[in-house]
């Protein structure tokens, strides 16, 4: 049993500032990629997602920073969510989206990818800011009621975790294929306006070896060029204005 307490978040916390952040919302190639190459988590987005994949993450990941601001308890939602997602994925084997290793492992990419989002659209983070901000994942990850016997307790217990799993459960199936196009190309909400550089240099590096998207010549410079060009614009905007609408409610 975790020591830590589930709480709302702070919203002086980084966890508080940059969850509902624009900034998250256009690093999320970087999670989603992780996800299709996840055999069950594949199998899921096919069978049961009802619109394009960019349309069902834009739903998702809004209902996520809704539940994660809320006072309300979000666990009767999480439960809601994900009790009827279940089936066969491409290995012939069962899933179920309330399964906790499962379930920590979709928590895990959006983990990485704010961490990831953080550091490229904002600024550096110091080992030190790193564990706090993981410690505060931990208790938002807490308030879902999902049991958190994956969860590792600190930044490097998870950094090892995430790249266990990425070594040893990732793959491409007829699913993550399927899905693969539509990940290098955005087609809606924040991930749309990014260039292809920025996507590549996005994506995980098990992703980009798994799928076969190596980096090109000069993807890196323009990648940067593009995280200049967000800093600049939302340094214009007050904190509030950043948010995505589900984080402002």
């Amino acid at each position: 049993m975790s020591r830590l307490r589930a709480t709302d978040p702070d919203a002086d916390s980084l966890l508080g500032r940059y969850l509902g952040d624009r900034r998250f919302a256009l690093a999320l190639p970087r999670a989603v990629g992780l996800q299709i190459l996840h055999p069950a988590v594949a199998a899921a987005i096919v069978a049961h997602a009802p619109s394009s994949l960019w349309h069902h993450k834009k739903r998702v990941v809004s209902h996520l920073v809704h539940l994660a601001y809320t006072p309300r308890d979000p666990h009767p939602a999480v439960r809601y969510g994900h009790e009827l997602v279940h089936g066969v994925d491409s290995r012939g084997r069962r899933y179920h989206g309330l399964n906790p290793e499962l379930f920590f492992f979709q928590h895990a990419t959006y983990v990485d990818t704010l961490v990831t989002a953080i550091e490229t659209f904002a600024r550096p983070l110091r080992a030190a800011e790193k564990e706090e901000l993981y410690a505060d994942c931990r208790r938002w990850y807490l308030r879902y009621g999902i049991s958190a016997r994956p969860m590792p307790e600190t930044w490097a217990g998870f950094t090892a975790y995430l790249d266990r799993v990425c070594a040893t459960e990732l793959a491409v199936t007829p699913d993550s294929a399927l899905l693969t196009p539509a990940l290098l190309r955005p087609d809606a909400w924040w991930p749309r306006t990014l260039p292809g550089p920025a996507v590549r240099t996005l994506l995980h590096p098990r992703t980009r070896e798994l799928l076969e998207v190596p980096l090109r010549p000069g993807d890196r410079a323009a990648s940067a060029a593009h995280a200049i060009a967000v800093r600049t614009v939302l340094a214009g905007l007050t904190p509030r204005a950043r948010l995505i609408p589900a984080a402002r409610r």
